[in-house]
């Protein structure tokens, strides 16, 4: 197991170093300082404010995913998230998930499986809010001239896309509250493949489905759809704070087109913490609205630093409260099954 994650650390570091390597090229050193020093940081804190309301928006998301199991408290469910988020900036892989659902097992004597169960569903709402936001940002963004043919198709693949998500939503709540019947039609839907298939893929929808308790009150499935939307208003947000910050004035759809660039970065395997990727995912972004080089670097490495040092900072002190040790933790999601 511990080769396998080497190997993977490894590949990220090399992908990073490549990134950094091609924005690197282009820095001027003297602009980046002068830049990063005129830069309006009042704007910057406020980034920081919103991001931390975004994880506390998380917290409260993840109490209703996980409300058919036991009513959490938000001062369990918050510090869990915070942790989580600070062993996805040091760890490889995205191990801060199993972080996350071991702190707060651990700490409501809760089973690590069914938690990180939820954390499967929290992510299958993250992505259809960020594909709503793909295709809300493509269909109003104004992309320069000599990008017009690109334009056209980001939003056709962004509208794909997004009927692929929907489609794929839709079959995983008639698998909830339609198993049986679900699993009769996805078998007839097969039978062009190989039994075997069939045999195999049939099952682990059933237990996989059979894992995952997701509450089907109306009431509580409006806040989970709600809070998604505010956490990544409270994503959204602090990009364009940060590029206040930098006295720069774009519309509203530039900070979602930005973030969406964001989010596919840190899916790129790359060292912990997204160095590089999310780098040159954000130059891309901004000097696609005709950003200078060195402004669009500065801008990547403060929108960075906000996502990355306060919620490590954050993290270590909630690990702390939780008379916790980093290297347990660790230890122990080493050690799941």
């Amino acid at each position: 197991m511990s080769a396998k994650i080497d190997i993977k650390f490894w590949v990220g570091v090399v992908i990073s170093v490549f990134f950094m390597a091609l924005l690197f090229r282009k820095i001027d050193f003297y602009l980046l300082s002068k830049t990063l020093c005129n830069a309006d940081y009042r704007y910057i804190a406020l980034a920081v404010a919103f991001t931390f309301a975004s994880y506390a928006m998380r917290a409260v998301r993840w109490r209703y995913l996980l409300i058919s199991e036991k009513i959490i408290p938000f001062s369990s469910l918050y510090p869990a998230t915070v942790i989580g988020y600070m062993a996805n900036n040091l760890l490889p892989a995205r191990l801060g998930e199993f972080v996350r659902a071991y702190i707060l097992a651990n700490r409501e004597k809760l089973h690590v499986p069914q938690v990180f169960a939820s954390l499967v569903i929290d992510r299958l709402f993250d992505g259809f809010t960020v594909m709503f936001i793909l295709v809300a940002t493509l269909m109003t963004v104004e992309f320069p001239s000599n990008m017009t043919d690109s334009g056209a198709v980001l939003r056709t693949g962004g509208i794909v896309t997004f009927i692929i998500y929907c489609v794929v939503v839709v079959f995983l709540m008639l698998l909830k509250w339609q198993t049986i019947r679900t699993l009769v039609w996805t078998k007839r839907l097969l039978q062009p493949f190989p039994a075997s298939f069939s045999e195999k893929l049939i099952p682990l929808l059933g237990s996989f489905i059979a894992g995952i308790k997701l509450s089907s009150k109306g009431g509580h499935i409006a806040a989970i759809l709600i809070s998604s939307l505010i956490i990544w208003l409270f994503c959204i947000i602090p990009v364009d704070m940060i590029l206040q910050g930098f006295a720069v004035n774009l519309p509203w759809n530039a900070s979602m087109f930005i973030l969406v660039l964001l989010v596919f970065a840190v899916m790129v395997p790359a060292s912990p913490g997204y160095i590089g990727t999310y780098h040159y995912a954000c130059y891309k972004g901004l000097a696609t609205f005709g950003i200078e080089e060195s402004l669009a670097i500065s801008i990547a490495l403060v929108l960075h630093g906000t996502s990355f040092f306060p919620v490590i900072i954050a993290g270590f002190y909630h690990l702390w409260k939780e008379k916790l040790s980093f290297s347990s933790v660790k230890q122990s999601v080493g050690n799941r099954p």
